[in-house]
This record gives C-alpha cells, sequence and structure tokens, in this order.
C-alpha cells in the first residue's frame, strides 16, 4: 500500500482519481524533468503535489512557457497518438506523480468510456486557452502582454496588502509573454517607477491599474 493511496482516494474528480490508482507514484525533485520535448512518450503523469511548467525550447535554449500545473490535473496525453512529446514538462517544486502507462490508460477507457470524454474535453479546454494565448502574442505588444500577466496572477492577502503567490524572475516571466528578458525588465522599472506595482522577493503588489498603453 502506497502512502500517496489516502490523497488519491480524496481526489474528487472521479476519472483523476481512477487514472492515479493504476499507476506509479514517482518523485520528482525540483528542477527535474518529468517530460523531455521530442522524446517517445508512453504514458501520462496525474499530479498529486507539488508544481509543474510545461514550456517548448529551440535549439538554441531559448524557452517559451506555456503553462502551469498543480494538483489535480494531468500533463503528458498529448503522445497519447504515439508521437513524439510536444512539450517539456519540469518540476518547479518537489512533485509527486502517478505515472499512468498507455496499457493500463487504455485498459481505464475501455472499462469507463467516460474517461476519454473527460479528456477529450480537457483537450479542448487546454486548446483554447492555447489559442488564446497565441493570439495574444500575435496581436499584443510585449508591455500589453506582461500587464496581463501581472493581473491574472494569483493575490493573496498578507498584513493587509495583497501579493502574488507565485515567485517569478524576470526571466520567467520574458518566457511566459515571449520577450527577452531585458525588455521585460524595462517595463517592470517604469511600472514600479510610475507607481502602479510593487516588487518584493519576486513577488508583486498591483498599486493601481496600469495604463492600457506605455
Amino acid at each position: 500500500m502506497s502512502v500517496w493511496d489516502p490523497a488519491i482516494r480524496k481526489i474528487g474528480d472521479p476519472v483523476l482519481r481512477q487514472l492515479a490508482a493504476s499507476g506509479l507514484i514517482r518523485h520528482f525533485p525540483k528542477g527535474s524533468l518529468i517530460i523531455r520535448e521530442n522524446d517517445p512518450g508512453h504514458s501520462l503523469f496525474v499530479l498529486l503535489a507539488g508544481k509543474v511548467k510545461v514550456y517548448v525550447s529551440n535549439a538554441k535554449g531559448r524557452q517559451m512557457t506555456l503553462n502551469h500545473y498543480g494538483p489535480v490535473n494531468y500533463v503528458g496525453e498529448m503522445a497519447l497518438d504515439g508521437q513524439p512529446r510536444s512539450a517539456s514538462v519540469c518540476a518547479q517544486e518537489p512533485t509527486v506523480c502517478s505515472e499512468v502507462s498507455w496499457d493500463k490508460l487504455l485498459a481505464a477507457i475501455r472499462s469507463n468510456p467516460d474517461i476519454a470524454v473527460r479528456m477529450l474535453l480537457n483537450l479542448i479546454e487546454r486548446n483554447r486557452s492555447t489559442t488564446g494565448n497565441l493570439k495574444n502574442l500575435a496581436l499584443m505588444d510585449v508591455y500589453g502582454r506582461v500587464a496581463r500577466l501581472l493581473r491574472e496572477l494569483e493575490y493573496v492577502q498578507e498584513r493587509g496588502a495583497w501579493w502574488s503567490r507565485e515567485r517569478l524572475t524576470q526571466q520567467e516571466i520574458a518566457s511566459r509573454v515571449g520577450a527577452s528578458r531585458d525588455m521585460v525588465s524595462r517595463i517592470l522599472k517604469d511600472l514600479r517607477a510610475g507607481g502602479y506595482i510593487d516588487m518584493r522577493d519576486k513577488r508583486f503588489r498591483i498599486l493601481r491599474r496600469a495604463p492600457a498603453r506605455w
């Protein structure tokens, strides 16, 4: 019996609960690769604890972040068609996953067709999100992308002020918005100087609404 069995039984989504229960528990240290872009894919990963970053990169090592996921989500389903992995997945903190092999996934789908339906709906939702991000990259300038990212971060209240829950380096922001670190640095510096944001320990606080254009 795995120490993670109680956590799996508490998963509210019955589909994810069934998938996680059929997999092998894997532990990934912070910074380790769970999935490598272009590698063969033979499994998906249900996240039980931690946080991962999904990204693509080119031959020069430049990265673009596609999304972030935490419990309870899954990654790696795109390789179900037998093609190489379309993106990399990296653990941003110590992460625990249930790795579900394709054989077990297909067996689960045969026994419960709702799994396939739920995966299809999730794939559609993720595709809509990716399409929206690509639209913003194509039609919005860098300032607009940075401002949008800051607006969409999750904020938590600490001592009467609202700070972003997530800590982001300027390079991580640049990877998310598809820009250079220098450009992001200049924009953040200007926003701070203008009294629109405050920054502390890689966290952000919005002081007042930033202008639509810079």
